[in-house]
């Protein structure tokens, strides 16, 4: 337990003494960034605050580098459960929440049996046309996919939407059924299965959708924020991605649009949670902010 690297990162975070105290927020910035670390993206004030303002300062969605879901093409990783278990892909994974205003509309945690995760011949036995999938690794992006029938999915691979085998499209990664993260209201599966079908054969300049999980949300729920500029970036972020941390504390991240925050969840995912929780420590201790307590 004191080797492994989550429990020296909790270590890490609590020895800053983080109590109850105010969020800290950080901007949007429209521009996707190539940073990768909070402590090396610029802010107007290391501080948070507006010198125009007497007050913190509205912060900027952090927009890391491309978000490359995939492995190489000839690079299948076989994961049987000696080297994947259940336990360690939760323990790898950050519990979080996404809120539109004060509404959740998606939600992930650990204790629900929901993030159980199968191999890819068993996922099959328990898909059905309509689903959502979403294939994980430890140090990848999660791949999602919309199972249509016939053992095959549809998928945003290297900038295409293609139909694929479902064990093909996996890569070797385990899977499971996503339906019942996002809680928007989801269209009738064999309009998700349409909409995935339809869209068989974009790429490049004609996809709308920035990566899997997106293209994936959109065939299932049918809602223009999934896109690539469906929301209009302007005024206050409406979108917060609450970060569920050790000892019961969390901080909270501010977005102007979904596509925006499902790539900085994303990001979480393929660093994992110790990472995720390190870069926070760091974060807050330079900035003297602290983590807020349920």
């Amino acid at each position: 337990m004191r080797g492994d690297p989550a429990y020296a990162a909790l270590v890490e975070l609590l020895s800053l003494h983080l109590s109850a105290a105010e969020v800290a927020y950080m901007g949007n910035q429209v521009d996707k960034l190539s940073h990768l670390s909070y402590a090396e993206v610029p802010t107007t004030d290391p501080n948070g605050l507006d010198t125009e303002e007497d007050g913190p300062r509205i912060g900027v969605s952090y927009i890391f580098a491309t978000d490359d879901d995939e492995l190489d093409d000839n690079h299948h990783q076989h994961v049987d459960g000696s080297e994947q278990k259940e336990e360690e892909k939760h323990h790898n994974e950050l519990d979080c929440a996404v809120y539109h205003r004060d509404e959740c509309i998606y939600e992930r945690s650990s204790n629900t049996t929901e993030l159980e995760t199968f191999s890819p011949e068993n996922l099959l036995n328990k898909c059905k046309p309509g689903d959502v999938l979403e294939f994980v690794s430890a140090g990848q992006y999660p791949h999602w996919a919309v199972y249509v029938g016939d053992f095959q999915v549809v998928h945003l691979h290297r900038a295409e939407v293609k139909n694929s085998f479902l064990t093909d499209a996996s890569q070797g990664r385990r899977g499971r059924i996503v339906n019942e993260l996002y809680k928007f209201k989801p269209l009738g599966p064999d309009m998700v299965v349409q909409n995935a079908m339809e869209q068989v054969g974009a790429k490049d300049r004609e996809l709308s959708w920035r990566n899997s999980e997106c293209f994936a949300a959109w065939c299932k729920f049918g809602k223009r924020e999934f896109k690539m500029g469906g929301e209009i970036r302007i005024g206050k972020q409406p979108y917060r991605l609450k970060l569920f941390l050790p000892d019961k504390q969390f901080h909270v991240l501010e977005f102007q649009s979904l596509e925006d925050l499902i790539m900085e969840k994303r990001r979480n995912d393929q660093i994992g949670k110790a990472a995720v929780i390190q870069e926070l420590a760091h974060h807050l201790s330079n900035s003297g902010s602290e983590a807020n307590v349920h």
